[in-house]
């Protein structure tokens, strides 16, 4: 489904991507793994159209997104759910949702797919009415999580949706995140809890200084001496 081919990316004379190549299959859950700074988040970003690559191609689904706008990338079902959140903290939960679905015209379907979030996030059909400014961190990360499943995404990106979440809301994003597996979304996750990635996907690929360093199945990645001490703090999980 997406195949990145030497891809270099800068932040000014700073080479953040060093020629990383990775692929992700239709169906597969795929996670990335690294240290800050390692270039997670700019290889998502570069997929997304929002940074450029200097150098390598880009391929989805049989179509190069190179050059392609972040418009059309959405258009054609590849959507981030970006660090951060960055919901919509002045409009409501329900318009926030919305906003995910603004390409749409089948208003039955946003409604359905209205219900089906919320079957996901119990805690959002709560606070429909609340502006996203008053929720929680882990019902804002619900939010951002939730506004872009309702674009009906075929190639779902997922940067830290972990990061800075309490033990039990980790627990519950990352049943979300093996149910939508389950039902068949691609996903590529990014996530610095490695523990956890590694317990729901089915490939992996770790990134050192802007560089695809390791990548293999899970239990391949989970066996590697490196990746224990490193990452899974010294113990098998």
């Amino acid at each position: 489904m997406l195949k990145l081919e030497g891809i270099h990316v800068y932040y000014g004379e700073v080479h953040a991507l060093k020629g990383i190549a990775f692929e992700v299959r239709e169906g597969e859950l795929v996670t990335m793994l690294g240290a800050n700074g390692a270039g997670k988040s700019t290889a998502l970003m570069t997929i997304s159209g929002i940074l450029r690559p200097r150098a390598g191609r880009i391929v989805y689904e049989g179509q190069e997104l190179t050059k392609a706008s972040p418009y059309d990338i959405v258009k054609l079902g590849a959507i981030q759910c970006p660090e951060g959140r960055h919901i919509f903290g002045g409009l409501t939960v329900r318009e926030n949702m919305l906003m995910g679905a603004v390409r749409r015209q089948d208003r039955r379907g946003v409604q359905e797919d209205l219900a089906w979030v919320c079957s996901l996030f119990p805690a959002l059909e709560q606070r429909m009415g609340q502006t996203g400014a008053t929720l929680s961190g882990g019902e804002q990360q619900m939010l951002a999580i939730g506004r872009a499943l309702m674009a009906r995404p075929r190639l779902l990106m997922l940067d830290e949706p972990s990061l800075g979440l309490a033990p039990l809301i980790v627990q519950v994003i990352f049943e979300v995140i093996s149910q939508l597996h389950r039902q068949g979304v691609t996903i590529l996750l990014v996530e610095q809890n490695a523990r956890k990635a590694l317990q729901v996907a089915d490939r992996g690929y770790l990134l050192e200084t802007g560089r695809v360093a390791m990548s293999g199945s899970v239990a391949e990645l989970r066996a590697d001496p490196q990746v224990e001490s490193t990452y899974l703090g010294g113990a098998r999980a």
